[in-house]
Order: structure tokens, then C-alpha cells, then sequence
């Protein structure tokens, strides 16, 4: 973990990038990330809801940047005396077809003892000839985790236990002319541009300004809703995250809806990669987008659109 902490601290924000993509925070289980986090951002420290939070200045305006941490994931829900794992979704936005794109792909169950690599089962093809159109689709009820354990004592002994996170295995893929493929990669990447803004020393005008990672946005944007109660209320809150799009440019644009839903963040714009393929496991950015974001973010912080 040290190694990390130190590769991270004096990589470029593509590089820290491909780093954050090939971590895994699913929603209400992103603590490894946020402490991650933690040393690489000076000043920062948590909140009441896990958020990694770093303020600067004091006074109105208060202005609110921040960047959601968490992912879809699932949950190990059972252990059977054979030593497969069933599973239940954790609760929150998903993306379309999320449990489609989990039958028969490698996975990651995150035991006590620390992650272990398992694989999702697929049905047998001799024994399931015949099927139709019409039978129900793969959900994650028909899922059954093998870790190589033979018996469920022996799963327990792995460190298994119910409630467990369970994620697509991350292997962040480098191809063509600067891309990245990865579940995720478009948030992992606007958070990484974030953090690299944070943390170059800028001379900001007068207010305060936020800089936040947030836990649980999937779960109707908890760590959102606690920074504006905890910090607001505020005059502008800029939102990064990846957005589906061609790469090649960041993204930029009004969310007036939420301003409307959460007067406290004021104005709220958002901004952050495009991103090809999302909401599935090979989410394609490319890598060159992330040091623009973070120049971007840099003028924005001091005070400069």
C-alpha cells in the first residue's frame, strides 16, 4: 500500500487515472479508495458520510467541486455448503443490462482476509440446448461465484463472508492512439483529473471552495446531499464525472434539474471525460482527456472559467 501511495503521489493525471481504474469502490464499500485518497489530497480529511473533503478559505461564496467514488457492485449473499457464492445487487443506480455483463466474466470478492479472484458460472450448453428467445434473462439471482473453495467451511476459511463485495475483476486495457478500457473508467478518470487539480498550491479569491470524493452518489446521492447540509449552502457546485460521448474533448453543461432538486448547490454544471461504451465493463476513454480536465479544473478552482 505504500508503494501505491507513493506511485500515486508523482504520476501525471493519465496515469493516476489508469491507477484509480483498476481499484474497486462499490457503493458503501468505497473505504480502500477513499483512504487512498487520503494522503494524496493535503489537507483532506473525511466526513460524516466517508467522503474524502478538503476546504479552502473561509466566507461566502461557497463553492462546492466535487467527483462520486463509487460504482455498481454486488454482495455475496449466501455460501453453500458446496462452496459456491449466490449473490444479491447493492441497492442504487445501475446501468442498463449491468447483470448480463456479469454471467460468466472473472470477478473480485473482497474477504476479510483481503481480495480473492473468483469467476461467475455460466450455464452448461449440453444441458440447456433447446432454449428460446422467450426465457428470462440472466439476473444476478441466477449467479453462482466459484473461488475454488469445495466446501463452504473451506469458503469461510478464504475469508468469504455474507456481505462481502463482489465486482467485475479490474484489468485496465491500453489500446489504440491513447485509450483505456475499464468498468468505470470515465468516473475513475474525472476523479483522477480532480485529484490532480487538488493538489497544485492555487491562488484562489475570496470564499471558500470545496473539493470533494464522494461515497454512495449511486445510492440517491447521499455524500452530495450530506456536503451541502454540512458546507452549504452553496453558490456554484460543479459535478465531474465521466459522460457517454466520443472521446476526445471533456464535456461541459448545465444540470438545471438538480439545481432545482438541491437548491442548496446553487448553480450545478457538470464536467468530465467522454466516455465510449458506458456502463459497461469496457468503458473506453482516452487518456490525453484527463490532463485537459485537470487543466480545466485547475482554472476553475482559482477562480477562472
Amino acid at each position: 500500500m505504500l508503494l501505491l501511495l507513493l506511485q500515486l503521489q508523482t504520476s501525471s493525471p493519465a496515469a493516476l487515472a489508469v491507477r484509480l481504474a483498476g481499484m474497486t469502490a462499490i457503493t458503501g464499500y468505497e473505504q480502500a479508495v477513499a483512504d487512498s485518497l487520503l494522503p494524496i489530497v493535503p489537507g483532506s480529511a473525511r466526513d460524516r458520510s466517508g467522503s474524502v473533503v478538503l476546504r479552502r478559505g473561509s466566507g461566502a461564496p461557497a463553492r462546492l467541486v466535487a467527483c462520486p467514488l463509487d460504482e455498481p457492485g454486488y454482495v455475496v449473499g449466501g455460501i453453500r455448503p458446496d462452496g459456491w457464492l449466490t449473490l444479491h445487487r447493492v441497492p442504487g443506480r445501475v446501468p442498463p443490462l449491468a447483470d448480463q455483463q456479469l454471467e460468466g466474466q472473472r470477478v473480485t470478492v473482497w474477504g476479510r482476509h483481503g481480495p480473492l479472484p473468483a469467476v461467475v458460472g455460466v450455464r452448461s450448453v449440453h444441458l440447456t440446448r433447446g432454449r428460446t428467445t422467450a426465457e428470462d434473462p440472466f439476473t444476478a439471482d441466477n449467479a453462482y461465484v466459484d473461488i475454488g473453495a469445495v466446501s463452504g467451511a473451506q469458503a469461510l476459511a478464504a475469508g468469504v463472508e455474507l456481505l462481502s463485495p463482489v465486482a467485475l475483476a479490474k484489468r485496465p486495457h491500453h489500446y489504440g492512439d491513447s485509450l483505456l478500457a475499464a468498468p468505470v473508467a470515465g468516473r475513475r478518470a474525472s476523479c483522477a483529473a480532480l485529484v490532480a487539480a487538488a493538489r497544485e498550491p492555487i491562488a484562489s479569491g475570496s470564499g471558500t471552495t470545496v473539493i470533494a470524493f464522494l461515497t454512495e452518489q449511486n445510492l440517491a446521492a447521499r455524500g452530495l446531499l450530506t456536503l451541502m447540509h454540512e458546507y452549504g449552502p452553496f453558490t456554484e457546485t460543479l459535478i465531474v464525472d465521466g459522460t457517454a460521448g466520443a472521446p476526445g474533448a471533456p464535456y461541459e453543461g448545465a444540470d438545471s434539474a438538480l439545481s432545482r432538486a438541491a437548491t442548496g448547490l446553487g448553480r450545478v454544471h457538470r464536467i468530465g471525460v467522454t466516455v465510449r461504451y458506458a456502463g459497461t465493463p469496457v468503458e473506453t476513454i482516452a487518456l490525453r482527456d484527463v490532463g485537459t480536465l485537470a487543466d480545466q479544473l485547475r482554472r476553475w478552482l482559482g477562480g477562472r472559467q
